[in-house]
């Protein structure tokens, strides 16, 4: 049976192709997760940076447990060639506008549902259709799928910024949204809880912060400043990151912990890292000097991940080197999805 445990874990990959099966790799905990597991799987936002690798995935660890299910990854999929991948994997597809109703009740039904969609860059342009999609959304979701099991896809922005010395915010911090994107996500979480309490629906609420892999997140965002040898900011000093294969795995294996109401945990990496530190550890790798302004402020958006760690075990890969293999793809000029994450910004203008 092969994990993320094996060696060939620990080897960068070359290509987008080996890149995918990488972050894709099933632990043995996924796997065991598939075999207890009832029922077909549906991805609900899977266009994006998390969904592909995510549906694959869940497709490999059920084959692997030798369980019949159907894997459905839903989308606008604007790129089809993203679609096409996750159908060559045995991934089944479907082309939908959830904020559409009928296309929404026109979905398949499934018991269990992975909830990915949500909308943050452009908030400041378009916050009608942040608050659609963050808040309206969600309650159309639990109700179209009250029968179902819900892994919804939430964010550390909920919590706000906190100071360093508590070592980041845990799940039962009251939440102090101070923008509109994050203020939009506590209303996510609300109408999740609320259809979950009011249809006994069994949700688990995942507040993610940060995924990254080698052609998206903070990691790649430093790397090519630092590559490019621009100044990089410290007033947000320090940050959370996890492996996206890892955050992948605990995604799935959550679907054994849902309850009504929601299990909320923490989705994240057990280091509160650096920003200073991560950009220095490029400067080595790339043999570039590394300039740096700005102070670090005693206030950053940090998440404590001791309940995710100790009912999902610790994160497989280590920061150090996804560092590593993210500096590798960048000095390769290997493919990034070009999508900023905006982790300096403090004031949740996206």
């Amino acid at each position: 049976m092969e994990s993320a445990m094996s060696s060939k874990q620990h080897v960068p990959a070359t290509d987008i192709t080996q890149l995918e099966e990488l972050i894709s790799r099933p632990t043995e905990a996924v796997i065991s997760t598939m075999l207890h597991l009832s029922g077909d799987i549906i991805v609900l936002g899977a266009g994006g940076k998390i969904g592909p690798s995510l549906a694959r995935m869940a497709k490999r660890a059920s084959d692997q447990a030798e369980t019949t299910r159907r894997i459905i990854a839903v989308s606008r999929f604007s790129d089809s060639a993203s679609r096409k991948r996750l159908e060559e994997f045995g991934v089944e597809t479907v082309q939908a506008d959830l904020l559409d109703a009928d296309q929404l009740n026109g979905l398949p039904d499934a018991e269990n549902i992975l909830y990915l969609a949500g909308h943050k860059f452009g908030v400041t342009d378009n916050p009608s259709l942040t608050w659609a999609m963050n808040s309206y959304l969600p309650g159309t979701v639990m109700q179209r799928y009250r029968d179902s099991r819900v892994v919804a896809y939430s964010t550390g922005c909920v919590y706000g910024l906190s100071d360093l010395v508590h070592g980041g915010a845990v799940e039962t911090d009251p939440l102090n949204p101070t923008d509109e994107y994050s203020m939009s996500c506590v209303g996510r979480e609300r109408m999740i809880e609320y259809f979950s309490r009011t249809n006994s629906t069994p949700t688990s609420i995942l507040r993610l912060n940060y995924a990254v892999e080698p052609r998206y997140g903070v990691l790649v965002d430093i790397a090519k400043m630092v590559l490019a040898e621009q100044p990089i900011d410290v007033t947000m000093g320090h940050c959370n990151v996890i492996w996206q294969g890892d955050a992948n795995a605990m995604a799935l294996s959550s679907l054994a912990n849902v309850s009504s109401p929601p299990f909320v945990v923490n989705l994240v990496g057990p280091e509160l890292l650096s920003v200073r530190g991560i950009a220095e550890s490029f400067g080595e790798l790339f043999d570039k000097p590394v300039r740096f302004v700005g102070t670090e402020s005693s206030s950053c958006l940090l998440t404590n991940g001791q309940r995710c760690h100790e009912i999902f075990g610790y994160p497989e890969v280590p920061v150090q080197k996804v560092i590593q293999w993210t500096a590798d793809w960048i000095s390769r000029g290997e493919p990034t999805h070009n999508k900023p994450t905006g982790f300096q910004v403090r004031d949740g203008q996206y």
